[in-house]
């Protein structure tokens, strides 16, 4: 038996330690200072370095879609087992429920312990043009009603959902597809072998595009600073803090969680993904570490086929930092304006961001669009839907409190899951978060059907027998 051993310097592994000032995490904190300074020093400037932060997200965009569809194709054609997947599937949307529900009782427990908007004293006649500021920043959009949001999972095409980037529809039809496969697979090994080599060509090219991220970082953050300023938001600050207050203690929160139900220690999963989170909280996105998040997980223990569908499902129904900053902002405005909100109107806030908060991550303005509802449902005449206006101003430097908490709850999200299930590897992950060397991933063959060490996706690759 033979092997050629390859060796990609990718790998979410364990490397050879280099110099500390050619580490991805060194530059990314580099680029988010430089970014502040410069917009700071320099705003026009800052804001004109936008389109860095742009390009760099629209090349990673460029291949979430086709990196879901492999990652779970290839997942659920080597389990093959439809009540695995489904069992994954309900166990995933029971965990997300859960959790985004504490996050706004959360969320309002901390509002109402730090008042945010106490020190403000806002007439309600000054935000008559707040309803046209608020149309504007989401382009007159609305969010979808619940089973059109439902219907709108099933894609108008398949190539239609790759097209227009629809990852909730790319699942779907990977879902399918991956079923398919799985059933047919002793009949269609050209197809899976397709499948599994354009995994790692897609995961090639995102290696080298994340060598692009601290100039991404750096744009985003020049531009934030630059075109809000500081001092702009200095009368804000309060909210900003209670914001920024509530994602950290709810980042101790899942770290409990983390530890005590998957039995992982939360400090060292979180220097494993300190990278990503680093590049999520300079572009303010976390579908820009979508593919990295999900290779990470699944180096580390995690069963592909968990990762592939929790990690992208989690985008639209496990939004933990979003749903965290709504419940604190409905009594924000509330405090703004003046008025108490009895405690059947914070319950009717929650009932109502509940489902208002599910699918926002593909609705422009979504967080405006989602509190101009609840400021409705909950019927109080001295809230006017136009006083969501006010956020207008702090709620680009919220992004960043939004996209660490939701990055880190989906990550646990899918440890959770997986441990669940049984699909969690902990020796493998202990090695991994302890930075030892761990050998590759044991796969299918996708021409024989036979166990084989395949080519992890950004790792080490033995071809061969």
């Amino acid at each position: 038996m033979t092997a050629d051993i390859v060796i990609d310097t990718d790998s979410p592994g364990p490397k050879p330690k280099s110099a500390w000032y050619r580490s991805l995490f060194t530059w990314l904190i580099v680029a988010i200072v430089a970014g502040i300074v410069i917009g700071a020093v320099w705003p026009d400037v800052g804001a004109g370095l936008k389109p860095l932060a742009d390009g760099f997200i629209k090349l990673i965009k460029m291949l979430i879609a086709p990196i879901i569809f492999c990652t779970v194709v290839l997942g659920i054609a080597h389990v093959g087992d439809l009540k695995s997947v489904g069992r994954i599937g309900v166990k995933a949307l029971v965990y997300f429920e859960v959790v985004t529900t504490f996050a706004l009782f959360f969320g309002l427990a901390v509002g109402n312990i730090v008042k945010p908007g106490a020190s403000f004293s806002i007439d309600p006649e000054t935000l008559a043009t707040g309803a046209d500021a608020v149309a504007a920043k989401t382009n007159k959009g609305e969010l979808p009603h619940t089973v059109d949001f439902l219907l709108n999972i099933i894609p108008t095409s398949a190539i239609s959902a790759f097209a227009e980037n629809e990852l909730l529809q790319v699942l779907f039809f990977a879902v399918l597809f991956g079923l398919a496969l799985a059933k047919l697979r002793a009949r269609a090994p050209v197809v899976m072998s397709f499948v599994d080599q354009s995994s790692h060509i897609f995961f090639t090219m995102i290696g080298w595009i994340m060598k692009l991220s601290p100039l991404g970082a750096f744009g985003a953050m020049a531009y934030v600073v630059g075109q809000y300023g500081i001092s702009s938001l200095a009368s804000y600050g309060k909210l900003i803090a209670c914001c920024y207050l509530a994602a950290v203690l709810f980042i101790l929160v899942l770290g409990v969680v983390v530890r005590f139900l998957v039995g992982v220690n939360p400090w060292k999963f979180l220097m494993y993904i300190k990278d990503e989170l680093f590049v999520a909280l300079g572009t303010a996105s976390t579908e820009v570490v979508l593919p990295r998040i999900m290779t990470k997980l699944t180096h580390a223990g995690c069963s592909r086929t968990t990762t592939g569908l929790v990690v992208p499902t989690g985008y639209s129904f496990n939004l933990d930092g979003a749903t965290l900053y709504l419940s604190i902002c409905v009594l924000f405005l509330a405090q703004a304006l003046g008025v108490d909100l009895s405690l059947g109107e914070q319950l009717t806030a929650v009932l109502v961001l509940m489902l208002t908060s599910k699918g926002m991550a593909a609705v422009p303005g979504s967080s405006f669009l989602a509190l101009s509802a609840t400021v409705a449902a909950i019927g109080h005449g001295s809230i006017p839907v136009a006083a969501v206006a006010l956020l207008l101003g702090p709620d680009r430097i919220m992004d960043s409190m939004r996209v660490s908490v939701n990055l880190l709850g989906n990550c646990v999200a899918a440890l959770v899951v997986a441990n669940w299930e049984g699909q969690l590897d902990k020796e493998r992950m202990k090695l991994v978060l302890d930075g030892k060397p761990v050998p590759p991933l044991e796969e299918i063959d996708p021409v024989t059907g036979e166990p084989e060490l395949m080519a992890e996706e950004e790792g080490v690759a033995i071809v061969g027998k």
